[in-house]
């Protein structure tokens, strides 16, 4: 249904905005006039993760904590589910991504942006370590090291519109704006960047091989009975059906066939990784596969 992506400086308050908005969409959803569909608000964490705040320690420990909750984005988007994503965020690489990962499962995005003074972030994490509260507090110079890091997010990118700005002095939610968003934005469809490829099936190089070679063997039994003359022949396809086409009025050789085989082979395994060719999606079944082979050598042959 939608992806809300919630970002800000460390400790500046972003866990209980994202409460605040889970809760705001609950008492929407139970309200007796709304009637939209059945859907479930969730918040995702680093703390539902059982990543610790020492993962940003370096690079290496926070890029694989990073593609856990990345992993994690992708596996619970759900169109029957407002996600709402609880994190630093602080990467707009990384929101980027979970915007694309939106926009393949088809959902409505948006984005909170918590702001928060580097003074009274400092303050507040302080307050964690005075209270023993070590596991969602920040080391000094870790904390100072995100504040340097952060990119702040911009309602004039596509990927962190619309924005929603909450300031730490400010009680009021933009509850009716993130409601409109979530229920009624624009779900914008996904792009060449973000579609998925249909992959070949993992016979496919041996489908093509098998049928490949019947039809050289055919067209070269039609031409050694045609002895040169040319004309309409009828070559036979796994299914019994036939296919027809016309070879030119000249003899044809095996190393001929075998040379024109060996090219259309090389441009269709390419397909194999990519899952199309130039001209689209490929059929690799056994039929079409020697159907179009046919074609193919049809035209080749007269030149």
């Amino acid at each position: 249904m939608a992806l809300i992506t919630v970002t800000g400086y460390p400790c500046s308050g972003k866990t209980s905005r994202a409460e605040q908005i889970k809760s705001y969409l609950d008492n929407r959803l139970q309200d007796p006039d709304y009637q939209g569909p059945v859907l479930t608000v969730s918040v995702l964490s680093d703390d539902s993760l059982g990543l610790n705040r020492s993962a940003y320690d370096d690079s290496r420990s926070e890029k694989p904590a990073r593609g856990a909750l990345f992993t994690a984005v992708q596996r619970q988007m759900s169109t029957n589910t407002i996600l709402i994503v609880d994190g630093l965020n602080y990467i707009k690489g990384f929101r980027y991504q979970m915007y694309c990962a939106a926009r393949e499962a088809k959902l409505r995005v948006c984005t909170v942006f918590v702001v928060a003074s580097p003074e009274l972030c400092r303050k507040w994490n302080q307050e964690r370590k005075d209270m023993n509260d070590h596991a969602h507090a920040y080391a000094e110079d870790i904390l100072e090291n995100l504040f340097m890091r952060y990119e702040e997010p911009s309602s004039m990118v596509r990927w962190d519109s619309p924005l929603f700005t909450i300031l730490s002095s400010d009680n009021n939610l933009p509850g009716p704006g993130i409601w409109e968003a979530v229920t009624r934005g624009n779900v914008k469809p996904p792009n060449a960047a973000v579609l998925s490829t249909a992959k070949a099936p993992v016979d496919a190089l041996h489908t093509l091989e098998h049928a490949s070679t019947n039809i050289v063997s055919a067209v070269m039994s039609e031409a050694l009975v045609l002895q040169g003359v040319g004309g309409l022949v009828s070559i036979p396809l796994p299914n019994s059906s036939k296919i027809q086409l016309v070879l030119p009025a000249r003899n044809i050789t095996l190393s001929e066939l075998q040379r024109l085989k060996r090219q259309f082979v090389t441009v269709h395994k390419k397909a194999i990784t990519l899952g199309t060719t130039e001209k689209g999606s490929v059929d690799w079944d056994e039929e079409s596969l020697g159907s179009k082979f046919a074609i193919y050598l049809e035209e080749h042959l007269k030149l």
